[in-house]
């Protein structure tokens, strides 16, 4: 077996915490995924986890090697990359990450095409409305809509997204249209949140003639997948707060009304998330003009204009 292979499984099971989930990440079975882990504590002399009936967790030895392979894996990938930079035929892998209405409108549609212009580029990707700890998980490229909160990663924004708030015109026959934001809270409507561990959204900031406000809003339910909350306010169950390209084709048709035009939430930026290092990665760099473009020209076209581009900002 390669060390090398040996060490980028012991880093992730350092970072995933069980030997299924690290070998699901480097596509080999458990059983090959422990056989590594043992070669590499032989080769050290040294025992690398403690082991439980659920987790693995590394021990002293275990903390200091890891903080090194980190660094050898870092290396190599930045040799690697700077190799296929010279030869401009970039190979490797990335991991990506994206919300789940972007990942599979915009997102997961263009990785074959992507493929197809560089084929020794394996991508692998993972659609989640859960907040992805970016460093822990080894993610390369990660595209959410929001702000960049940790100071340890970089940030290019690909376009500015107007959001809004709309409901079914069968809701708003049953509880009244809100006249103003504060009627959302002091008439009790129903706000469909997308929340999961770790969520921000308990509240809604909106634009209002005073500025941005934060209303704490509520509803009988919630969902940590976007595409559900959008389908139960097309049932009539109640009022949701959405990218204006996710839901343009439904107000245009009339299955939802938008609302509160007076008071609109705060706009979103969709935007690249990666780690510092990662941008030297040609890789890197590639799947982020090829998705920036990609993300500008559709949301252009769903939305019948030219978007906001914001791609020239890095942070």
């Amino acid at each position: 077996m390669s060390y090398l292979d040996n060490v980028r499984v012991f880093v992730r099971v350092v970072e995933l915490g069980t030997l299924s989930a690290a070998g699901r990440d480097q596509r080999v079975t458990p059983a090959v995924a422990s056989n590594r882990i043992k070669e590499l504590e032989r080769h050290l002399g040294v025992r690398l986890f403690n082991r439980t009936t659920r987790k693995l967790s590394p021990t002293e030895h275990g903390r200091v090697f890891y903080d090194g392979a980190v660094k050898i894996i870092e290396a190599v990938n930045e040799a690697e990359g700077a190799i296929a930079d010279l030869s401009r035929n970039p190979k490797g892998s990335l991991r990506i990450t994206a919300p789940l209405g972007i990942g599979r409108r915009l997102i997961a549609p263009g990785i074959p095409e992507f493929h197809d212009k560089y084929p020794d580029i394996e991508v692998r990707l993972r659609l989640s409305d859960h907040n992805v700890d970016i460093l822990a998980e080894g993610v390369d490229i990660a595209f959410k809509l929001g702000v960049l909160e940790d100071s340890n990663l970089r940030m290019r924004g690909i376009l500015k997204c107007e959001r809004v708030l709309c409901a079914a015109p069968e809701y708003l026959a049953r509880r009244g249209t809100p006249a103003n934001a504060d009627a959302l809270i002091s008439d009790k409507h129903d706000c469909l949140l997308l929340r999961y561990p770790g969520s921000k959204e308990y509240y809604w900031t909106l634009v209002t003639e005073e500025g941005p406000r934060k209303f704490e809003v509520a509803g009988p339910y919630d969902s940590d997948d976007g595409d559900v909350l959008t389908q139960w306010a097309l049932e009539g169950r109640g009022i949701i707060n959405k990218p204006l390209f996710e839901v343009k084709a439904h107000l245009a048709e009339g299955r939802l009304v938008e609302i509160l035009k007076d008071a609109p939430p705060a706009s979103a930026q969709l935007a690249a998330i990666y780690p510092h290092k990662r941008f030297q990665d040609p890789k890197v760099r590639l799947m982020i003009d090829f998705m920036a473009e990609r993300c500008q020209r559709l949301i252009g076209k769903l939305l019948g204009e030219e978007p906001a581009v914001e791609s020239d900002i890095e942070k």
